[in-house]
């Protein structure tokens, strides 16, 4: 229920270019609540390093030597001896000393119930607790928690089995709301996220959903935000991962985006078409006023059309007729085939 079970959690694996949720088995065998976790697909881990208690162990292993020793101190002080009542009075006062002293790491919260009513939430560092009267009922982790979860084969509105992976990024912010107004906050969440996944889903079309992911992320997160934060919990970010199609409906789609780009270049040849049509327009109204302004385009034409091939244009006498008002005599004559020309 607290940090100290979900962090031992991770996520790996892939399936269809992309990743698929494997919760860690070692970590839930025997574990109920982890056959729960990997039957929903849904799994949560701490985002960070593990952290060590190593240091919360030894604290208590150094108080309850420290105080056993003390009381087994004064009573050879105060009778001069060591006996069987001075043990079982210092092994007490040790353990009530110990069960009185506790330490929270930076990222706990501890909340502490006094005659089983919520009396305070503790932490970090050192606090105390009134021993048998108040207990340390719940450690709650504060850092960020990653969710992958995911909606396999659920139908969206028209009738598209979709295989939907997504991520969810939160952290508990009221320790006393997560503790006392819902049994597992983690298992909650999980359930809630893939339950606003699959309503997403069946709302919108499949090619709406694989194509507005960033709306589908928003969607999503005020969703949840709505719905655990009577939990004590805030959602951070809520991010899809991977959308997959089935493969008849990717061909078709394929196909349809084909034919839309086939339709835009057409209509992009339609439109250049068009331009250079008034384009030939102007100019035919042009060269209509001057023919001599044709006749010069004319000649241009078929010395651009030698120039690059350096190929040979054979042109008939009558040719030179058309030139008449352009080109001076000689040239005439030249064109004509009267006189050769100069080399």
């Amino acid at each position: 229920m607290g940090g100290k079970r979900n962090a031992g959690r991770h996520t790996a694996g892939a399936k269809a270019g992309g990743f698929r949720v494997v919760p860690d088995v070692a970590a839930d065998a025997g574990s109920g609540a982890g056959a729960a976790r990997r039957a929903t697909g849904a799994n949560t881990t701490i985002a960070g390093e593990r952290a060590s208690s190593a240091g919360v162990v030894l604290f208590s292993a150094v108080l309850f030597a420290l105080c056993f020793c003390i009381v087994l101190g004064a009573a050879q002080i105060a009778t001069g001896s060591i006996g069987v009542m001075a043990v079982v009075v210092a092994l007490v006062v040790a353990l009530l000393a110990v069960s009185s002293v506790h330490i929270a790491q930076q990222w706990e919260k501890v909340v502490v119930l006094r005659l089983g009513k919520f009396n305070r939430v503790s932490g970090p560092g050192l606090f105390w607790t009134i021993p048998v009267i108040e207990q340390n009922t719940m450690r709650v982790d504060g850092r960020v928690r990653v969710t992958s979860f995911g909606a396999e084969e659920t139908l969206t509105a028209d009738l598209v089995p979709l295989d939907v992976n997504a991520v969810l990024f939160w952290h508990v912010w009221d320790a006393k709301a997560a503790c006392t107004e819902v049994g597992d906050f983690t298992r909650a969440v999980e359930l809630a996220a893939q339950t606003a996944l699959r309503d997403a889903i069946g709302r919108a079309g499949a090619a709406e959903v694989a194509i507005r992911r960033e709306q589908l992320d928003r969607e999503l997160k005020r969703v949840l935000e709505e719905k655990v934060a009577q939990w004590g919990v805030t959602i951070l970010s809520v991010e899809v991962r991977d959308i997959l199609l089935p493969k008849e409906l990717q061909d078709v789609m394929s196909l349809e985006a084909q034919a839309e780009q086939r339709k835009k270049a057409r209509i992009i040849l339609m439109e250049a078409e068009q331009d250079i049509c008034e384009m030939m327009d102007d100019m035919g109204d042009t060269y209509a006023k001057n023919d001599a302004a044709l006749r010069l385009r004319a000649m241009h034409l078929l010395y651009e059309s030698v120039r690059e091939t350096g190929g040979t244009v054979v042109v008939p006498s009558s040719f030179s007729e058309g030139f008449g008002d352009v080109l001076g005599d000689n040239v005439k004559k030249v064109v004509g085939g009267e006189v050769p020309p100069a080399l």
